[in-house]
Protein backbone atom coordinates (compact mmCIF):
# COMPACT_ATOMS: atom_id res chain seq x y z
CA UNK A 1 0.00 0.00 0.00
CA UNK A 2 2.81 2.39 0.85
CA UNK A 3 4.58 1.53 -2.38
CA UNK A 4 1.48 2.48 -4.42
CA UNK A 5 1.29 5.83 -2.64
CA UNK A 6 4.97 6.43 -3.27
CA UNK A 7 4.60 5.55 -6.97
CA UNK A 8 1.64 7.95 -7.35
CA UNK A 9 3.59 10.73 -5.64
CA UNK A 10 6.62 10.05 -7.84
CA UNK A 11 4.53 10.15 -11.04
CA UNK A 12 2.83 13.38 -9.93
CA UNK A 13 6.21 14.99 -9.27
CA UNK A 14 7.50 13.91 -12.69
CA UNK A 15 4.41 15.40 -14.41
CA UNK A 16 4.95 18.74 -12.63
CA UNK A 17 8.58 18.87 -13.77
CA UNK A 18 7.55 18.15 -17.37
CA UNK A 19 4.86 20.86 -17.21
CA UNK A 20 7.41 23.40 -15.99
CA UNK A 21 9.80 22.44 -18.77
CA UNK A 22 7.05 22.81 -21.40
CA UNK A 23 6.14 26.19 -19.89
CA UNK A 24 9.77 27.33 -20.09
CA UNK A 25 10.10 26.39 -23.77
CA UNK A 26 6.77 28.05 -24.52
CA UNK A 27 8.06 31.28 -22.91
CA UNK A 28 11.27 31.14 -24.95
CA UNK A 29 9.23 31.08 -28.15
CA UNK A 30 7.36 34.31 -27.36
CA UNK A 31 8.37 37.89 -28.12
CA UNK A 32 11.24 39.23 -26.00
CA UNK A 33 11.11 42.86 -24.73
CA UNK A 34 13.68 45.27 -26.25
CA UNK A 35 15.67 45.65 -23.01
CA UNK A 36 16.13 41.89 -22.75
CA UNK A 37 17.10 41.67 -26.42
CA UNK A 38 19.93 44.10 -25.66
CA UNK A 39 20.85 42.18 -22.53
CA UNK A 40 20.90 38.92 -24.52
CA UNK A 41 23.24 40.48 -27.09
CA UNK A 42 25.51 41.80 -24.33
CA UNK A 43 25.53 38.36 -22.72
CA UNK A 44 26.52 36.74 -26.00
CA UNK A 45 29.35 39.22 -26.48
CA UNK A 46 30.62 38.72 -22.92
CA UNK A 47 30.48 34.93 -23.32
CA UNK A 48 32.33 35.17 -26.64
CA UNK A 49 35.09 37.30 -25.12
CA UNK A 50 35.51 34.89 -22.21
CA UNK A 51 35.56 31.87 -24.50
CA UNK A 52 38.08 33.51 -26.83
CA UNK A 53 40.44 34.19 -23.94
CA UNK A 54 40.03 30.64 -22.65
CA UNK A 55 40.78 29.18 -26.08
CA UNK A 56 43.81 31.40 -26.73
CA UNK A 57 46.72 29.34 -28.09
CA UNK A 58 49.25 31.22 -25.94
CA UNK A 59 49.99 30.81 -22.26
CA UNK A 60 48.12 33.38 -20.18
CA UNK A 61 48.40 34.19 -16.47
CA UNK A 62 46.12 32.22 -14.18
CA UNK A 63 44.22 35.39 -13.25
CA UNK A 64 43.31 36.03 -16.89
CA UNK A 65 42.09 32.46 -17.36
CA UNK A 66 40.04 32.62 -14.16
CA UNK A 67 38.42 35.91 -15.16
CA UNK A 68 37.71 34.52 -18.64
CA UNK A 69 35.93 31.56 -17.08
CA UNK A 70 33.76 33.88 -15.03
CA UNK A 71 33.00 35.99 -18.10
CA UNK A 72 31.95 32.98 -20.14
CA UNK A 73 29.70 31.73 -17.34
CA UNK A 74 28.13 35.14 -16.65
CA UNK A 75 27.50 35.72 -20.35
CA UNK A 76 25.82 32.35 -20.76
CA UNK A 77 23.59 32.94 -17.73
CA UNK A 78 22.63 36.46 -18.84
CA UNK A 79 21.73 35.13 -22.29
CA UNK A 80 19.59 32.30 -20.93
CA UNK A 81 17.73 34.48 -18.43
CA UNK A 82 17.05 37.26 -20.91
CA UNK A 83 15.76 34.78 -23.49
CA UNK A 84 13.06 33.55 -21.10
CA UNK A 85 11.65 37.05 -20.44
CA UNK A 86 8.41 37.82 -22.29
CA UNK A 87 6.23 40.87 -22.86
CA UNK A 88 3.52 41.14 -20.23
CA UNK A 89 0.72 42.12 -22.61
CA UNK A 90 -2.94 41.12 -22.44
CA UNK A 91 -2.41 38.83 -25.44
CA UNK A 92 0.08 36.73 -23.50
CA UNK A 93 -2.21 36.50 -20.47
CA UNK A 94 -5.07 35.24 -22.64
CA UNK A 95 -2.88 32.51 -24.13
CA UNK A 96 -1.81 31.29 -20.70
CA UNK A 97 -5.39 30.74 -19.50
Amino acid sequence: MEKESFDKLKNKSKERKQDKLKSYFKRCGKETPPFFKKLRLAGLIIAAVGTTILAAPIALPAVAVTIAGYLATAGAIATAVSQSAINDTPECKEEEK
